[in-house]
Parts: C-alpha cells; structure tokens; sequence
C-alpha cells in the first residue's frame, strides 16, 4: 500500500475515536446531571449561607445558580415597646413570625430571585401538609378573595 493511503486511514480512524469520545462523554453529562438533580416539585426551602430561608418554587436549577419564583420568607416582629418596664412575674409580649411575600418591599422587587450556589446550604422539599405551604395557600386564597372583591366594586 502507497504510505498516503496508510497515513489516510490512520487519520481518519483518529477523528472517529476523537468523535467517539465526545460524543460518551456528552452523554455521560447527561445522565450524571439528570441523576444529580434534585426534585423541585413543589416548594421548597433554600438555606442561605448569611441565615436568611427563602421558600419558594425552583424554577431553574444548575450549578451556578438556583432560580426561584412565588417567594416567601419569615419575619419576626416584634411588639413595639412600652416605656414601663413589665411588672414583676407579668409575661413581656411575645414576638411573632410572620410569612412575607416577596415583593411588597420598597424597592419593588419582581417575583423571582437568582442565588448563587455558593450562598446556598442546602435546599429541602416542603411536604404538602407543612405549616409553611399551609401558610402560603391561605395568604394566596385571601389575594384572590381580595382581587375578586376588588373586580366587583369597580
């Protein structure tokens, strides 16, 4: 055989196993990351690394960046304070944690937040019966109940 003919052939089973081993390792890619990819059915709680907890429903999910949407989060609030202090063996008011829908602060922000990955501890699924997505079906159901309300006024 001519020596172009072998160096041919040579080079043409080289770009067939170069090929050949990306296309394994695009496809071991996939699978990995559809193994590793947690269920986001739901809502969930995302754990920050600076203590704050947001619950909400994963949207998008990857390793740079978790995507949520219909966000809450609790607020203490504590009852404003009285100039007297409390008499001897009276109970001192009681602080109350409170569910807060995002995007009623002042500045307005949109439904939606990306966090960083490396902010976040770690994510839970929230069962169906939990007091937090008890708490978010009744706040949703009095919107609605509000909006209805408001339709028919006008």
């Amino acid at each position: 055989m001519p020596e172009g003919m072998v160096s041919r052939k040579g080079g043409f089973r080289l770009i067939i196993t170069i090929i050949l081993v990306i296309l394994a390792i695009i496809v071991l890619w996939v699978v990995c990351a559809r193994v590793a990819a947690p269920k986001t059915e739901g809502y969930q709680a995302v754990f920050l690394s600076n203590g704050q907890v947001y619950f909400g429903k994963i949207s998008k999910l990857n390793h740079m960046y978790v995507e949520l949407n219909d966000i809450y989060y609790l607020q203490l609030r504590k009852p404003l304070q009285t100039q007297e202090p409390p008499a001897e063996g009276e109970a001192t008011a009681q602080s109350k944690l409170t569910l807060m829908k995002l995007g009623k602060e002042i500045h307005g922000p949109k439904d939606e937040m990306i966090i960083n990955r490396k902010h976040v501890l770690f994510i839970e699924n929230l069962k169906d019966d939990s007091k937090v997505v008890e708490a978010i079906e009744q706040y949703q159901v009095q919107q609605a109940e509000s909006e209805a309300t408001v339709e028919t006024a006008e």
